[in-house]
């Protein structure tokens, strides 16, 4: 029945869009960070094409006054999802007015704490609607010039879509409003709103574009590397594609606790914080890919969008497909064709139990993403790189602004070559399972891959048999994942047999190369600790919190010099090497007894609601490593229930249920019950 229901409305929507054009909105919001709601002022232009009874505007949980059609108060009804509008409009232009109010429970998040200066809110529409914090369309075929006024603490920066057009304050000096306006229109899953106290670098692409890039102030030293390669890729792609990007501006802002790695707002990404680095850890974690993915997103996506969740992979496989293109570019075609190889091999691996073809609304989040972008690389090998750019510039230029589908694709590859598409949109689009044989036969053209699968073949022969072709990789230029399947094909050789080998291989100075022997090796033989110890300086978090905790683990006796060596260490922005110390302080005996109860308290803190939901959960699991009774913690893991995190949210809902099968803890959280704020009591009752 509600799959019915759901078919039924997506109708209802799709006749009111061909009777009723949106053209434009105009809204002076207020965000409550209090209160965790937002008000505002809302103006809808819009155009009736023929007869039609009502007019629906999406509205989760809102309250509505002072509604107008034309100038002149209206009657209306307040479903609790929809503004309906049944009178007062005309055939031709209309203007809509009036104001509402909302609570939000997703979509629109407040984080931190506003009284520290500590707190963002921001949005999230793809997936959890913009209908819950603004009265819009949750049918991406309505597409609408949107722009965004919003007042707010004048210490804090407001983000919104489109042009910075003016600022103002009010009387009192102490609030601030920020005019954005749009020129194009868009789906209304790509509005966004971030609000936080950041500070703001600036460059101008070739083409005169304004690149905007966000940071927190405490992180301003780290624009060099978070952003690194950013005006590269968008120069990139405009030459690429051929299209002039679509948009005014383009701006991009990181903020804490996103729920997923980025987003591409029109004109606006936000992306996770997780993704802001310094110079070491640009190593290990970086917002290269995703920074590319999004941004393509700005052509695929948001200027021609998907007409439905069918053809999905017009937005994802392209942006996936395009990252990997902008890497290329970057890095070169053994890198590029590396990745394809890796994502190849995880959808062969899970070709048996994800079934779901890509040409399907239901397809999983690796089919529309990597078996998308394949589909686009076995495309544009078979059609020649001229005619794909030749394809997708006229793609871009036809459809721009509009909803497109799967066949007004194929239909313009049609017009520049003779390839089979109608096959290839049965073998790649509607057939469920991966295309391996064709997928190997585009990468052995790379001759990296050709020796890489040679390499792998390998893998059962004999040490001795081997080792010369094992020296001659690691004495080469070789590309750094041949000297890393070096160390992962020696893993079981006896130690004094491949010492040699291994020698070399750390003085390749590769991370990669060196963080697979810290990986790999769980006994450190004495003869080769001197040179184990070298990695505890690696510009790698990874590498150093893996050798940090082998060493601690295997020499009891230099816990002290170890500890003390390391004990400035932080690591990500998740604190990862700071937790690993302080619990490893904690838990070695006579070790600065006098601070015990200092780490102790600070490690706690880092459950709390002051930090980010990835330092909190590495917190959480530390602690109850130390002392799983320990119910200090406990009152944190109740909270995490609220988080607006899901990842967070389930590990903590995960941990309490199997607490509770214990009767002590059962007790304790009993106890706990009454103390709590309304939210969380509400949230653990439903785990008793």
């Amino acid at each position: 029945m509600k799959y019915l229901f759901l078919l039924v409305s997506s109708f209802a929507f799709a006749q009111q869009t061909s009777k009723v054009d949106f053209i434009s909105l105009y809204a002076n919001l207020t965000p409550n960070a209090l209160e965790k709601s937002i008000s505002g002022n809302v103006t809808y232009d819009f155009k009736v094409k023929s007869k039609i009874d009502t007019i629906k505007i999406d509205a989760i949980r809102m309250e509505f006054s002072d509604v107008k059609i034309n100038g002149k108060p209206v009657l209306f009804k307040n479903s609790g999802k929809s503004l309906n509008l049944f009178e007062g409009f005309k055939k031709g232009k209309n203007k809509l007015e009036f104001s509402y109010s909302a609570k939000p429970k997703q979509t629109m998040y407040f984080v931190g704490d506003f009284s520290t200066g500590s707190g963002q809110i921001w949005t999230q529409g793809q997936g959890k609607y913009t209908s819950h914090w603004l009265p819009s369309f949750d049918d991406v075929n309505e597409k609408v010039v949107f722009n965004i006024s919003a007042e707010f603490r004048n210490d804090f920066t407001v983000l919104s879509n489109g042009v910075l057009k003016s600022t103002s304050m009010n009387s009192k000096g102490n609030l601030k409003t920020w005019n954005y306006e749009m020129q194009k229109p868009m789906s209304s899953y790509l509005v966004m709103m971030a609000i936080g106290k950041f500070v703001k670098k600036t460059e101008t692409s070739k083409s005169g574009t304004l690149l905007e890039f966000y940071l927190k102030e405490e992180d301003k030293d780290k624009f060099p590397t978070t952003y690194k390669h950013s005006k590269e890729i968008f120069e990139f792609f405009e030459q690429e594609i051929g299209v002039k990007y679509p948009w005014e501006v383009y701006r991009q802002v990181p903020v804490m606790d996103f729920l997923y790695a980025g987003m591409e707002n029109t004109t606006s990404t936000i992306f996770a914080q997780d993704f802001v680095v310094d110079e070491i850890g640009f190593n290990d974690r970086t917002y290269m890919n995703v920074n590319a993915h999004e941004l393509a997103h700005q052509w695929f996506g948001d200027m021609v969008t998907a007409q439905s969740g069918k053809h999905h992979w017009l937005q994802e496989g392209f942006a996936t497909f395009y990252a990997l293109l902008a890497e290329k570019k970057l890095f070169g075609e053994d890198h590029f064709n590396f990745e394809l190889y890796q994502t190849a091999e995880t959808l062969q691996r899970a070709s048996k139990a994800d079934t779901i073809p890509l040409l399907n609304e239901k397809a999983s989040s690796l089919t529309f993403y990597q078996k998308g972008a394949w589909a686009l690389h076995y495309l544009r090998a078979h059609v020649g790189d001229k005619n794909f750019q030749k394809a997708v510039n006229r793609y871009l230029k036809k459809f721009g602004f509009e909803n497109v589908n799967t066949d007004n694709f194929l239909a313009e590859i049609n017009k520049v070559s003779k390839f089979d598409t109608n096959a290839f949109k049965r073998n790649w689009l509607e057939a469920s399972g991966f295309q391996v044989n064709e997928a190997l036969a585009i990468l052995k053209k790379n001759q990296f891959i050709s020796d890489y699968l040679v390499l792998l073949e390998q893998t059962e022969l004999p040490f001795s048999e081997k080792k010369s072709r094992f020296e001659a990789i690691l004495n080469s230029d070789a590309f750094y994942p041949m000297k890393e399947e070096v160390v992962y094909q020696m893993n079981e050789v006896p130690f004094e047999e491949k010492k040699d080998i291994l020698m070399k291989t750390m003085q390749t100075n590769n991370v990669k190369v060196r963080q697979a022997i810290a990986l790999t090796m769980k006994q450190i033989p004495l003869d080769f600790k001197s040179e184990y110890l070298t990695m505890l300086n690696d510009p790698s978090y990874l590498t150093r919190e893996m050798v940090f905790k082998n060493l601690m683990t295997q020499f009891p006796d230099d816990r002290f010099s170890l500890l003390d060596q390391t004990k400035d260490w932080i690591g990500f922005s998740d604190k990862n090497l700071r937790i690993t110390w302080l619990t490893l302080a904690l838990a070695t005996k006579d070790y600065q007894s006098e601070n015990k109860v200092k780490f102790y308290d600070e490690l706690l803190a880092y459950t709390s609601p002051d930090f980010e939901a990835n330092t909190r959960q590495s917190a959480i699991v530390n602690m109850l490593f130390l002392n799983k009774a320990d119910k200090n913690v406990l009152p944190n893991l109740v909270n995490g229930l609220t988080h607006p995190k899901w990842q967070f949210t389930k590990f903590c809902r995960e941990k309490i249920r199997e607490m509770l099968k214990q009767d002590t803890f059962k007790k304790y959280f009993q106890e706990l019950l009454p103390t709590l704020p309304d939210n969380e009591k509400v949230q653990l009752e439903r785990l008793f």
